[in-house]
Formats: structure tokens, C-alpha cells, sequence
């Protein structure tokens, strides 16, 4: 049985994921460098709990077989609590959605491999659902040369806020043949057809642009969100200002402002919110295949699958894998409220 520890436990998500949890009768190390908070936390559901730095993390591990981070931005913590548990040979699990962060821990997969641990990023809403889209539809079109994806969520957390904004002034991403090209916010824009209505959408640098070509092997990527046109504008301002806002002490103040600001959705809107995602493949001869994907709201959603993934992380072959390539492109249809749509050829 996996003892698993979840660093990052009170924060949103993080607490979201002990309340999951606790549901099925699961008992993580909850772990944190907020003492009070962490503590708290551990008294309240009953849980050990431990409290240290994320930079002391190799000497904190006695016991444990598996790590899940979700404390994040993940470009700032992933490394060192990837490196700590290939040294113990134990897995290491995130909730990122960030492209440089599946970069780097694809580029430790022998490393990993030769230690007997599991890299596996990505397990929450960022991207089992849209990995699993993507994993299905390659499935059906086997010969498929480009990726499409796009996805309607809601209301943002703190975290996630702050991983954008950490972000903002490296501008948009896609992958063309193979290559993840650097290109300007709001690249593009469309209109989606969705499974419940249609939707304007731009161009986001989503962690599919990394780990769907792992996942499919399509070299050819785009992903899209649902945006009005003043948040297409709005994004478009940003090519120009984002680079102003990356040094240290903004990047402070904004973090100051979120924390003021940003609560992220509360119990309500995550019972009665749901996330629609949409993926299209294309072959050679330019003969497309659509698929959709209705689920839960994006946080709930999170807690499920990253509890799950922790859960059954054992049973993954060692090395760098996506949520796909470790459970499964139908891995999604296993929680409530998910109903993957894939037409026949």
C-alpha cells in the first residue's frame, strides 16, 4: 500500500484533496511549512502531519513511498521535490499545468527510470481530462498528424492566479512538428463547437502543448480556452506589459493582491459547476475526428484524480509518464460526472 504525503496540504486544493481523502478512508502525510496551518489541518481530519520547508524535503521523507505537491507556482518547487524522491527512489506526483515543469521532469525520465520512481505531473485538472481527450481521439485516428484542444472552466484559485502570473511574461505556446514554438498571448482565436454550445476561444500555453505530444506522439499541438472578446483583448494588451510584471517585487505585490483578492470557488459553485472540453484530430488527407468531454467543476475535478493518481501510483511503470500513459486514455471516464464522447470512425 502507498504511504503518500501531500505537500502543500492547506491550500485550496490541498485541502480540497484531504477532504477527498478522508471521504475514502485515506490517511496522507499532511505537510506544509505553515506550521499553524499544516497542524490545524491534521487535527481536524485526524491525519500526521509534518512541517518543513520544501527545500528541506529529502530529509522529511522517512515512510513515505509518494510525494504530491500542490504547492506551486510548480516552475519554483517541482525540481527539488522531484530530485528528492529519485534519490529514495520514491514517486513523485503535482498538480501543474505548467509547460516548462512537464519539460523538465521528461528530460529526468532515465534518471527516475533507473531509480524506481514515477514521475507523474499533471494529475489533477491540469491535464488528466484533456489528456485523456487527446489520448482517446488518437486512439481512434491512429495515423492523426495535428492536435486541437479547448476547454470551458470557471472561477480561478489563488494558486493558480499566482502560477499565471508567473508565467505572463513568457508569452503563448504551441507545438509544430514536434517543437514547442514560443509565440504571442492570444495567438489565435476560433469559434468552438462544444457539446452543450458553441464558444469563442484563443490560444493558452497549456501543459497539453507538452504532454500531449508525449501521450499521442502527434507532433502538432494547439489548446484553446473559452474567452469573450474583452478577455482576448485584454490578453493581447498583455503581450506588451506581461514582460513588466515577471521581476521579484512585483511579482510580490501582485501575490499580496491575490491573496487579498482571490478566494476561489466556494462549496456551491463547485458542486453545480461543470467543465466542457473539446478536441479535435486531423490525419495527412486533412480528415478530422471530434471528440468532447463533460465533467466536473475544475477543482473538485483536481481533488479526485490527484487522489486516485496517489493512490494507485505504485502500480505505474517507473520513468516520466502522463496521467494517460500511466492509467489509461479512459482513465477520466472513471469519475463521476465525466462522459467522454468519441464517434466512431
Amino acid at each position: 500500500m502507498t504511504t503518500w504525503m501531500l505537500y502543500g496540504a492547506n491550500g485550496y486544493t490541498g485541502k480540497l484533496i484531504v477532504e477527498v481523502a478522508k471521504r475514502r478512508g485515506l490517511k496522507p502525510i499532511l505537510a506544509g511549512r505553515n506550521q499553524e496551518a499544516v497542524e490545524a489541518l491534521g487535527a481536524e481530519y485526524d491525519m500526521e502531519c509534518r512541517v518543513f520547508p520544501i527545500d528541506a524535503m529529502s530529509n522529511n521523507l522517512e515512510g513515505v513511498s509518494a510525494v504530491l505537491l500542490a504547492a506551486g507556482p510548480f516552475v519554483h518547487t517541482s525540481a527539488v521535490v522531484a530530485n528528492a524522491c529519485i534519490a529514495k527512489g520514491i514517486h513523485y506526483l503535482d498538480i501543474t499545468g505548467e509547460i516548462s515543469v512537464f519539460e523538465d521532469l521528461h528530460a529526468m525520465h532515465d534518471q527516475a527510470a533507473a531509480a524506481g520512481s514515477v514521475l507523474l505531473p499533471g494529475v489533477g485538472f491540469d491535464v488528466v481530462p484533456s489528456d485523456c481527450l487527446a489520448a482517446s481521439l488518437a486512439e481512434a485516428m491512429p495515423d492523426a498528424v495535428a492536435l486541437e484542444l479547448a476547454f470551458s472552466a470557471g472561477q480561478l484559485s489563488k494558486g493558480t492566479t499566482k502560477t499565471m502570473l508567473a508565467h505572463i511574461g513568457s508569452g503563448g505556446a504551441i507545438r509544430e512538428d514536434g517543437v514547442i514554438r514560443t509565440v504571442p498571448l492570444a495567438y489565435h482565436t476560433k469559434t468552438i463547437k462544444f457539446h452543450d454550445k458553441s464558444r469563442q476561444c484563443m490560444t493558452i500555453p497549456w501543459g497539453d502543448v507538452s504532454t500531449g505530444y508525449r501521450s499521442t506522439g502527434i507532433g502538432t499541438i494547439r489548446v484553446y480556452t473559452s474567452a469573450n472578446k474583452k478577455a482576448v483583448r485584454q490578453m493581447k494588451v498583455m503581450r506588451h506589459i506581461g514582460p513588466l510584471m515577471t521581476g521579484r517585487f512585483i511579482q510580490k505585490q501582485l501575490g499580496k493582491l491575490i491573496d487579498a483578492k482571490v478566494k476561489g470557488p466556494g462549496a456551491s459553485a463547485r458542486a453545480s459547476g461543470k467543465t466542457e472540453l473539446w478536441g479535435q484530430v486531423r490525419d495527412a488527407a486533412g480528415n478530422t475526428l471530434e471528440g468532447t468531454l463533460t465533467a466536473p467543476e475544475g477543482y473538485s475535478l483536481t481533488a479526485e484524480c490527484a487522489t486516485s493518481s496517489a493512490e494507485r501510483i505504485a502500480s505505474v511503470e517507473a520513468g516520466f509518464r502522463t496521467p494517460s500513459l500511466a492509467f489509461g486514455a479512459a482513465f477520466i471516464t472513471e469519475f463521476d460526472g465525466c462522459t467522454l464522447r468519441i464517434p466512431a470512425l
